[in-house]
């Protein structure tokens, strides 16, 4: 066996999680090893959709601009009859998040984009065609070994891990002081940890089918949307991918053996109702059955899941993939803060909490809509496209249909996320913040997330956030990295020479061009005057007006456990507890 080398968190698996947590830590300064069991990445796509959440995610660092070349924007999502005529569409114009309600891609384009940006970070290593066999957990740290793949795998179907036993010969070690199993369905790290799944294995299959234009051809111009076909007789989806790419799913019906639907001349067949077969590349066609699974428990001391190894999510709303991008995002931070010591080691009891929830819910919404499409029964088919039409005639429920209105919103439970409690139900605290374009002093527009930074940071509506702010508190405030920005709404900048005279220092001062924010604000009871403290990850950590802030942070400081500064600043006499 090799000598042992140390770095501060292992990933397992190279996938959209492993690719997005890897960026996330290597921005922050943390060193990374990423094992990967592929030699080289699945050629085909599985992923095919994300959202505005995650795109600003992507922009957290750097790479949703680079990400969007590839993709299709805002497109509409919609529920055909077998005719052909539209049951219902779903577009949604605003954009809260700060980019489109949608986006399609082809996986390989951006996998390997992101790949190849990790060449940005000297302190992140990959190893391609490396499996995880094992490791060990102390006190102090966790020891991985690892060996090289024998062959591929390239199997998206949900498995029990391998259990072959490791051959100690051929093994190398890494120490770390966490390792993150993003290693898919078929966690080797989740089956050594003996963590069970709870939920359901769905029996009925799909055929999942991509294409590809073939070259000179323009053979697909008559699909421009992702469609759930609602056909009783074949449930089914179309979704269009960029760059000639397309994706057909089709529900196999009673006598429709996997054989019979994986042969070529039946994969024909079923692509002919829809395209010029012989003006397509068939790239794959594949059956499968689909899971709603969560982990009973997504940490083990120093070793945590992520991605499919903590959650598995049915297809039909494209949220699997972006269920573990979330993950990444909430996890990196407070790996990284307690890696650099501005935090303790229980911060990291929050990731579970926070995101088990929401990825529940995602794969509930998931449920309903295959439940949705995958009608077979006529009768029942009727009644649903009766129901459909009379709930979209209704202008409210309308605009919550075609608004994705039903969607989880990025909210934490009450009690179950690291914040502030709230204080009435429409309470900002455990949300995350939207992200409208801001226009700054030199009039240039501005996205709320590239100036807030990756720490901490204080959103003053309308006032200086440090304005009650003790110099111990800002000093504290600033081993957290944190920023200071006061908002304002269009035309409401300070003006005239008492405006001149005054010295904001490190202020930022930005005007809501289109007043999102204080929309938000009126909707949750606050206002003017009143600090909003973030969290890196952009949610909403306290919203408190001035006079109630020194609570707020000291309460921030002695909940992440800063050592002396915690102590110092919990001491300090008068203190109250803010949202308390």
């Amino acid at each position: 066996m090799r000598e042992t080398q140390t770095v501060d968190v292992v990933i397992s698996g190279l996938g959209p999680t492993g690719l997005t947590l890897a960026h996330l830590l290597g921005r922050r300064g943390v060193s990374v090893l990423v094992l990967e069991r592929e030699p080289e990445f699945y050629g085909n796509a599985r992923a095919v959709y994300t959202d505005d959440e995650c795109m600003r995610i992507f922009q957290s660092f750097d790479m949703a601009d680079e990400l969007a070349k590839d993709m299709l924007q805002d497109l509409v999502v919609q529920f055909l009859l077998p005719d052909g005529r539209v049951l219902n569409q779903m577009y949604q114009r605003e954009r809260p998040y700060g980019w489109p309600a949608n986006s399609f891609f082809y996986q390989p384009f951006l996998e390997n984009s992101l790949a190849d940006a990790l060449a940005r970070y000297p302190q992140v290593a990959v190893r391609r065609g490396r499996e995880v066999t094992r490791f060990a957990q102390d006190c102090s740290g966790v020891t991985v070994y690892h060996t090289a793949t024998e062959g591929g795998r390239f199997n998206c179907a949900p498995a029990e891990a391998d259990t072959t036993a490791p051959n100690p010969a051929r093994e190398e070690a890494v120490r770390a002081s966490y390792l993150v199993g993003c290693d898919g369905g078929r966690s080797a790290v989740r089956g050594q940890l003996g963590v069970n799944m709870t939920g359901k294995s769905y029996p009925n299959p799909w055929i999942v089918v991509d294409i590809k234009e073939k070259v000179g051809e323009d053979c697909l111009r008559h699909l421009p949307y992702f469609s759930f076909i609602c056909d009783p007789d074949c449930p089914t989806v179309s979704c269009r991918q960029p760059q000639g790419h397309h994706r057909f799913e089709f529900m196999l019906m009673p006598g429709q053996t996997r054989e019979y639907m994986e042969d070529p001349a039946t994969v024909r067949q079923f692509l002919a109702r829809h395209v010029d077969v012989d003006k397509v590349e068939v790239l794959r066609s594949l059956v499968y059955t689909f899971n709603a699974l969560v982990a009973e428990r997504w940490r083990d001391r120093r070793v945590f899941l992520a991605g499919d190894a903590a959650h598995m999510t049915p297809q039909f709303v494209g949220q699997g993939m972006n269920a573990g991008v979330r993950d990444a995002y909430n996890l990196a931070w407070k790996l990284a803060a307690v890696l650099q010591a501005v935090a303790s080691d229980t911060l990291l009891d929050t990731y579970q909490s926070e995101r088990a929830p929401h990825a529940r819910a995602m794969i509930d919404m998931s449920i309903y809509m295959k439940n949705y499409v995958s009608v077979s029964n006529p009768l029942l088919s009727a009644l649903r496209n009766g129901v459909t039409r009379t709930l979209g005639a209704m202008p409210g429920v309308r605009d919550y249909l075609t608004g994705y209105g039903f969607k989880p919103r990025p909210r934490y439970r009450p009690g179950e996320y690291f914040g502030l409690p709230r204080r009435r139900r429409c309470s900002r605290e455990g949300e995350q913040i939207p992200q409208p374009r801001l226009l700054s002093r030199d009039g240039r527009y501005l996205l709320l997330d590239d100036v807030t930074g990756e720490g901490f940071s204080l959103l003053g509506f309308g006032v200086d956030p440090r304005a009650t702010l003790a110099p111990a508190e800002q000093a504290t405030l600033e081993r957290l990295d944190a920023r200071y920005l006061t908002i304002y709404p269009l035309g409401g900048r300070p003006q005239g020479l008492d405006a001149a005279r005054g010295n904001p220092g490190d202020l930022l001062e930005l005007e809501d061009f289109y007043e999102g924010l204080p929309a938000w604000l009126r909707r949750s009871g606050a206002g003017a005057g009143h600090v909003a403290i973030l969290r890196p990850d952009k949610f909403v950590y306290a919203l408190v007006n001035t006079d109630e802030l020194p609570a707020a942070v000291r309460r921030l400081v002695a909940e992440l456990g800063m050592g002396a500064a915690s102590e110092l600043l919990i001491a300090r006499p008068g203190r109250s507890e803010a949202g308390a």
